[in-house]
């Protein structure tokens, strides 16, 4: 525990109330409606972005918040924002609303690993009293409106209470590694909502990893369960041994991650190379079928982590992430309950789903290890200068 306390940006804080949003049906409408009633300011931080309706309606509601005189700060990620046209970003413009790109591209950076850093956290938060934290984009991908039978499975977590003051803190840190500017907005002081115990956990890549030491404690901790549920599966050797130990343990470990429907292939393919010792450890694997499983999230016994970060070498070492952790019983069963539904609705692999018969059986595997190895050297890659994240 001292690591995770030394590391530690935001304390745990009681008063605070949450609840779950199981795809875009449920989050978009949400989230606009929060926007829609804004009064003081809106701070929107976005990875994946492009133009379709969903972009609309966010364009939309801002410039209508902007209009009321709110406040209004967008941070969208410059390469996850590639897909945003020039008209709708250009749309982005009022008096109240200023937009900024993480990491914009430079011609002087075209070779330097720089480029590397993204800002992949997902976040809104609205006045100061209401914060949207998950894994959502604002893309058509995720609406079931534009696509009913194939939007992605996606989960996002609102709060209300004292950690959404964290979430502001966290923006404004963001914001001004972004931007080189200080967020003109006085410190917010949410009122306590509820009983649930609550912490912002950050990934801020270089170095300051505490989503993944969060992991490690409460893992090894576990009596009951382990659930991970992420939609790239490229794990680094520390948390394959966390699993394993884990379901040694007589731990019920289950691992949630797309089946056939999915962006990237290539990393499926390269996850599954690792579930042969995991199911022989004793771990159960369910790949999800009807949709691509795009959520992260880990459960271990009580304790609750959701946001934007992957359980990937990538994503865990290069970029900035936010997770909101919940340590609450009640609330630690409504998410499994929701877990062990796509759990249904997922095909559990067995030891002979994955074998490696013949020759190219073992040729697969030994491209995909080859590949996963170089995944590796890259997501291990150092700086010289230190993390600016403060």
């Amino acid at each position: 525990m001292k690591k995770l306390l030394h590391a530690e940006r935001f304390p745990w804080r009681d008063g605070n109330l949450a609840q779950l949003h199981g795809d875009g049906g449920s989050f978009f409408p949400a989230m606009l409606a929060a926007i829609a009633t804004a009064r003081e300011f809106v701070l929107l931080e976005m990875y994946l972005v492009e133009s379709g309706r969903v972009a609309d309606r966010f364009i939309d509601a801002l410039l209508q918040a902007a209009e009321r005189g709110v406040k209004v700060w967008v941070l969208f990620d410059a390469f996850g924002a590639l897909g945003l046209t020039s008209h709708d970003a250009g749309r982005l413009s009022h008096a109240n609303l200023t937009l900024a790109y993480f990491n914009p591209f430079r011609l002087q950076q075209f070779f330097h690993l720089d480029r590397l850093l993204r800002d992949h956290r997902k976040l809104l938060v609205v006045d100061g009293t209401r914060a949207f934290v998950g894994g959502t984009g604002l893309t058509d991908d995720f609406d079931p409106a534009v696509s009913p039978e194939n939007h992605w499975r996606e989960t996002m977590l609102e709060m209300t209470g004292l950690v959404v003051a964290d979430w502001v803190e966290s923006f404004r840190k963001v914001w001004r590694r972004a931007t080189g500017a200080v967020l003109p907005l006085a410190p917010v002081q949410p009122a306590a909502a509820g009983q649930l115990r609550g912490r912002v956990a950050i990934n801020s890549t270089l170095g300051h990893r505490e989503i993944k030491r969060a992991f490690f404690i409460y893992a090894r901790r576990a009596k009951k369960r382990v659930w991970l549920a992420t939609p790239y599966f490229v794990p680094s050797g520390k948390i394959r041994r966390a699993l394993r130990s884990a379901a040694r343990n007589n731990v019920d470990v289950r691992v949630l991650l797309p089946g056939p429907c999915m962006d990237h292939p290539v990393l499926r393919q390269i996850g599954r190379r690792f579930y042969p010792r995991l199911l022989l450890s004793g771990v159960r694997i369910f790949e999800y079928q009807p949709r691509f499983l795009h959520y992260k999230a880990v459960l271990c016994d009580d304790w609750l982590s959701l946001g934007s970060s992957n359980f990937d070498r990538w994503n865990l070492r290069w970029n900035l992430e936010g997770n909101q952790e919940i340590l609450d019983k009640d609330f630690a069963g409504r998410f499994a309950t929701m877990f062990a539904a796509d759990c249904e609705a997922a095909m559990e692999i067995r030891l002979a789903d994955v074998a490696r018969p013949g020759w190219p059986g073992r040729l697969r595997h030994w491209f995909w290890s080859r590949l996963d190895q170089l995944i590796a050297r890259l997501s291990h890659g150092r700086f010289q200068r230190r993390d600016p994240f403060v």
